[in-house]
């Protein structure tokens, strides 16, 4: 399936299934992983310094047979719609390769933070 066409889909579902305002601030997780940690921290030193909040940096636990990798999670509160998400999402596996990152693994999506 084309990044555009799930992309519409990811939009479709958020508009049937949450009250959440499409327009507004959402905060974006983004998701990369690599056999080791050391690329993922320059990753995310590189992001930080983009507006993007570290999240975490971790080892998964392998399942079995698998090997050991790492993850970075990192943040946004962005407003995007399909196009400007498609274009994001190329953006951030562009320069994961440019980086020596093994995989940009997608992003997720939730509420924006309130103040309180």
């Amino acid at each position: 399936m084309r990044a555009g066409r799930r992309h519409r889909n990811l939009f479709t579902n958020l508009r049937e299934n949450t009250d959440w305002d499409l327009d507004a601030p959402l905060l974006w997780g983004y998701f990369f992983v690599h056999s080791t940690a050391e690329p993922l921290q320059a990753l995310g030193t590189h992001l930080q310094a983009q507006g993007y909040v570290l999240v975490e940096l971790f080892e998964q636990e392998p399942e079995d047979g698998d090997a050991a990798f790492h993850v970075l999670h990192v943040e946004r509160v962005e407003v995007h719609d399909e196009t400007s998400l498609d274009k994001r999402n190329q953006e951030l596996s562009a320069l994961a390769t440019q980086m020596g990152v093994e995989d940009y693994d997608g992003m997720d999506v939730g509420p924006a933070p309130t103040l309180q």
